[in-house]
């Protein structure tokens, strides 16, 4: 990566000029106290040898409400914190958050923006961010507390409560909110921000909502609250009647399953996982969040889990006596709509309570990998039956040769014509142009069609080596989290694989990457639409509409023909457009060796998709309908509702 990044060519920061006064304090404005204490707060490396800064840097698009208070004080930090121009607010922040996930939520970044649109775009984010439990401090401009002007430009007034501003709005989706209408505050503010941040139960977006002129206001604060400081991540120790029930159930268990969630990767128990696993015979299926964890190739890996899920991992989900989930939320594409742990008693390991309660479970309320030891050691002796690991690593063995021979399939022809390749031909060439570094590959999505394909097939084999944003499943996150992902680890090639919708929506942050000279390579799988929900919509009898271009009201010019190549370059990028999987593999030895972020774009199958595995996922379908599809799929989908009812009974 370009060290321009970290390094800015100006002079030394003028606020080293700013000493304690003689009664131990310093006067600083609160956007000063607030830079000056993110600065100044450290992290151990990961290695341990040594600290380096919690917070990788600030993303910031300046307007009136930050650009005068916090651009002030930002550039004279400038050296101990970056601060990084984007595109698009909504944007910044999910960089920011995938630069918090690649690194298993130990370093994160802020963003700040002005009031009003600035501020309203976060809000998508925010929520994004508190879905997936990552940490991000957002860190909005707002209105004047003085009111002198009021309304102000952009302000959102509330005909009801002259308190509220668009910023209000942020608090359903923060873990934690604050409106600094007074310097002092920062004093609590600040630390209990930093707290919800690293805290593994509470982990999540803060909010702390900045009016300009408090930002731009003085104060006496204590010098020693500035002292760098090495923040140490919290998480929970299990306790022994918790670890008691869960034993009483695992010693009871004959045909257990792990469900591997995020938990696992950003509890940095990956190796707890495989031992744990291995010692007791226990076959491991991953969620989204979860995949990596354990290497692809592990004898005990049964693949994806759920709706997205691999044919034997859903099989012994459906017949497993008990589950212990260990780091996941178990939402619907993971539990099929609360229909795939039939006959499991549910035994959920997390940090935070909320989350381990799911599925009526059995908690332990605890970070994975203190959890996975402590019953590890309590557990020795004790195999699950021999006959159902033997099964799980034939199934397992069974989906890696599926897997390759879906993404190593001949290129397909029908009346003697080629026919356009589907997301498994693109996956099998992406990963076979890294072949001696796939490992250190990291690829990155977030929503479509691509998602599902990549748990199937994406051979992941290191932890945080599959990076896809499935908890909000948002769409334009995948080029953001990219260079978020980038930035994270700027020695690794980072791989965004992304629809033509999801391009569409948000793909300003490749202009973002070239001026940081922090390098992607980006695939945009091009099937002229939104193809996912256009076969949802049929799946649920309607008729395909206002999805793909072609159904779609057109005036007299028709459908456009998007030259996505020429957009990137139009961006500073390189970018090609290839015909096939052949020209598709040698254009990412290509963008492999380029030196800039990389486009390579190929026109794909808006229809096929992987037949091998899946599961029921509840989509309510109209009760009454003119059309027939739409009956005969609302009787397709009270069979399942009846099915479920006599489960949970």
């Amino acid at each position: 990566m370009n060290q321009r990044v970290l390094h800015h060519d100006v002079a030394a920061s003028p606020d080293a000029t700013a000493q304690p006064k003689a009664d131990g304090t310093i006067r600083l404005t609160a956007a000063q106290a607030v830079v000056r204490y993110l600065a100044a707060q450290r992290v151990e490396t990961e290695d341990g040898t040594g600290t380096e800064p919690l917070f990788g840097g600030v993303f910031a698009i300046f307007g009136h409400g930050n650009v005068a208070g916090l651009g002030e004080a930002l550039y004279q930090h400038r050296h101990e914190l970056p601060t990084y121009r984007a595109h698009n607010e909504q944007a910044m922040a999910h960089s920011a958050i995938a630069f918090a996930k690649t690194h298993f939520r130990r370093r994160m970044m802020a963003v700040t923006t002005s009031i009003g649109p600035g501020a309203t775009n976060l809000v998508t984010a925010a929520a994004l961010a508190h879905v997936n439990r990552l940490p991000v401090l957002l860190l909005p401009g707002d209105i004047f507390v003085s009111r002198a002007p009021d309304p102000v430009l952009q302000q959102v007034e509330d005909f009801h409560d002259g308190g509220i501003s668009a910023n209000d709005a942020f608090k359903p989706v923060s873990r934690y909110f604050d409106r600094i209408v007074h310097p002092a505050q920062l004093l609590n503010a600040l630390p209990r921000a930093i707290r919800v941040l690293t805290d593994a139960a509470l982990c999540g977006p803060v909010t702390l909502a900045l009016p300009q002129d408090v930002q731009a206001t003085a104060y006496d604060y204590p010098a020693r609250f500035f002292e760098p400081r090495v923040v140490k991540c919290h998480a929970p120790a299990p306790v022994e009647h918790e670890l008691d029930d869960a034993l009483l159930v695992l010693r009871n268990a004959k045909r257990p399953m792990i469900v591997a969630g995020g938990g696992v990767l950003y509890g940095r128990a990956t190796d707890a996982l495989k031992a744990f696993a291995t010692q007791h015979g226990i076959p491991v299926a991953e969620t989204q969040a979860g995949k990596s964890a354990l290497a692809w190739d592990d004898p005990l890996n049964l693949g994806s889990l759920g709706v997205t899920g691999s044919p034997g991992a859903n099989e012994l989900a459906h017949e497993a006596d008990c589950v212990l989930a260990v780091g996941t939320r178990l939402q619907d594409f993971t539990t099929g709509s609360n229909t795939l742990f039939a006959q499991a008693q549910v035994i959920g390991i997390n940090a935070n309570a909320f989350d381990g309660l799911k599925h009526r479970g059995c908690i332990v309320q605890a970070d994975a990998k203190l959890a996975l030891d402590a019953l590890g050691s309590r557990l020795e002796g004790w195999q699950a039956d021999a006959s159902w690991t033997a099964r799980a690593q034939q199934h397992a063995n069974e989906w890696r040769d599926i897997v390759h021979k879906l993404t190593h399939a001949r290129q397909r022809t029908q009346e003697g014509q080629s026919v356009l390749p589907y997301d498994a031909d693109v996956i099998g060439a992406v990963q076979r142009s890294g072949a001696r570094s796939a490992t250190d590959d990291i690829v990155v999505c977030a929503a479509g069609t691509l998602p599902a394909e990549l748990h199937k097939l994406w051979r992941a084999g290191r932890p945080g080596a599959y990076h896809v944003e499935y908890g909000y499943s948002c769409m334009g996150y995948e080029i953001a989290g990219g260079l978020g992902a980038k930035l994270a680890r700027p020695e690794r090639e980072v791989i965004v694989m992304v629809g033509d919708g999801s391009y569409l929506m948000m793909n300003s942050e490749i202009a973002t990457s070239v001026m940081l000279g922090a390098k992607l390579i980006v695939v945009v799988l091009d099937n002229r639409g939104y193809g996912c929900i256009n076969r949802l919509q049929q799946a649920c009898g309607g008729a395909p509409f206002n999805n793909m271009f072609d159904d779609c009201v057109q005036g007299a010019p028709g459908a456009p023909a998007i030259d996505f190549a020429a957009h990137a370059r139009a961006m500073g990028a390189q970018a090609e457009h290839v015909a096939n999987v052949q020209e598709l593999e040698a254009a990412m030895q290509r963008a492999r060796a380029a030196d800039r972020t990389y486009l390579i774009c190929i026109d794909t199958d808006a229809a096929r998709t992987t037949d091998e595995g899946g599961w029921w996922w509840e989509v309510a379908v109209p009760e009454v309908s003119p059309r027939e599809g739409v009956r005969n799929a609302r009787a397709d989908y009270e069979a399942h509702m009846n099915a479920r009812g006599r489960n949970n009974e």
